[in-house]
């Protein structure tokens, strides 16, 4: 039938629902295609977590007009959350004209319906639905991120962050069933992939609709499945992970011992503002947890600044934290205000030259540790699963079980493949190595 391209904003589950995207266009007759210019449909997978995201998805919508000047045929379609913001759909409508369709998180699982509608003659078909509906689980998926390959385990959140425009646009928590989780992983390795990484807002609420199941129960019975394979997990929030958690991962070999643990703040004032419902001292004792089972394990996580009123010794107290955790990774960020949320209203927000003197602060901070940490590589022999190939630095790549990037010589034939990697050299973030002859190495990480 044609050609489609997608552009996708945000994190992981926008990317896999850019899969469940392509699934779609694909059951419609249409293949992908490397450039906008060459597409006949183009589809927006939006993200509205941060300003930032939202105005570079309104630029690059608006670059498009000159596109559907030349080709009337062409069939432009934005959802995703930004479109699932109250009244937002008309804003679009009013600032593109020349957009096709409009579609919102609720309903994105239903595109082919509007694809349809477009297609037999409407000229513009707009679909935002207000509620959730169940969980769907015969949507379409073109997975473009071999040998990884993500399942999503829920949908929504009910947490409720002050500064978090989520769960208004993504709904309340709504879990998949787990028999229909396991048989999903149980395909994918049926078929090749040799890494699965489990999504949800909150994986550690996983079950908590159903009743009957709850996440270890889950990640288990994976687990336990007769494969070699890497299973790792997000997100996971500090106030449901506990300490049977913990332990759980550390009784299964082909559980990855790294774990995303959101902080955001190291201050209790702060924290409590942001509605996180754990002290810093509580989410201390869960480092401590897991480091108790899993000795070497690799915890990131988020840290905003700038949070409205943050004041210096708040920031600090995030910085000293950032310290005494010592993170194998940082994602950090400014405050970014969104309307519709609590924290909008707030008073005493924070200046962004301020905010932007703290956040080099901590990713001068991040760096050293980054640095330090790689630097133990060096000399060792590692497991590397062979992930894909970087043009610009001529090298394979991959990463080890936690989740450390490194980059050596091969070929074609260790795509998908689990490789011996000695380490000659440490960057920031990054390592340099050599494939190693030889049976691949124990995985003995838990022992």
């Amino acid at each position: 039938m044609g050609k489609y391209y997608i552009t996708t904003y945000g994190c992981q589950m926008n990317l896999h629902e850019s899969e469940k995207l392509a699934g779609i266009l694909e059951s419609f007759g249409y293949n992908r295609c490397e450039t906008e210019s060459d597409a006949d449909i183009i589809v927006f997978n939006t993200c509205c977590i941060r300003e930032n995201a939202e105005d570079r998805a309104e630029g690059n919508i608006g670059a498009l007009k000159g596109l559907k000047k030349k080709n009337k045929d062409l069939i432009i379609a934005v959802g995703g959350c930004m479109t699932q913001q109250p009244n937002y759909a008309i804003k679009l409508k009013e600032t593109f004209p020349f957009i096709d369709i409009i579609f919102g998180t609720h309903n994105l699982d239903n595109f082919g319906t509007l694809l349809s509608k477009r297609l037999s003659g409407q000229k513009r078909v707009i679909e935002i639905l207000d509620k959730e509906g169940p969980v769907c689980e015969k949507t379409p998926k073109k997975r473009t991120s071999y040998p990884n390959a993500w399942v999503n385990i829920m949908y929504g959140c009910n947490n409720f962050c002050t500064y978090c425009i989520v769960p208004y646009v993504r709904g309340r928590e709504r879990s998949r069933k787990k028999e229909d989780i396991v048989n999903e992983c149980k395909l994918l390795l049926e078929e090749g992939y040799k890494e699965i990484t489990l999504l949800g807002q909150n994986v550690n609420s996983y079950g908590k609709d159903l009743g009957d199941v709850n996440f270890k129960d889950l990640i288990r019975e994976i687990a336990e499945l007769p494969y070699k394979f890497r299973l790792k997990f997000m997100t996971n929030h500090p106030k449901d992970f506990t300490d049977d958690l913990a332990k759980e991962i550390s009784l299964h070999k082909n559980i990855c011992p790294c774990v995303h643990l959101p902080v955001q703040a190291g201050s209790n004032k702060i924290l409590k503002m942001m509605n996180r419902h754990y002290t810093r001292e509580d989410y201390l004792e869960k480092v401590k947890s897991l480091r108790k089972y899993l000795p070497d394990i690799s915890i990131t996580t988020d840290i905003m600044v700038g949070f409205p009123s943050e004041t210096e010794e708040d920031f600090n107290d995030t910085f000293e934290l950032m310290k005494e955790v010592e993170y194998a990774g940082a994602f950090t960020f400014i405050y970014s205000k969104r309307n519709g949320t609590p924290a909008a209203t707030y008073d005493n927000q924070v200046d962004e030259e301020i905010s932007k003197a703290r956040i080099m602060k901590l990713i001068n901070l991040q760096n050293d540790i980054n640095r330090k940490k790689s630097k133990e590589y060096e000399g060792k022999t590692i497991e590397i699963l062979c992930e894909g190939f970087d043009d610009k630095k001529n090298k394979y790549l991959g990463r080890d079980v936690y989740g450390r990037m490194a980059y050596f010589d091969g070929n074609a034939s260790l795509l998908g493949q689990f490789v011996n990697v000695k380490i000659t050299k440490a960057g920031g973030i990054s390592l340099l190595g050599e494939i190693q002859n030889g049976e691949n190495l124990k995985w003995d990480f838990h022992q």
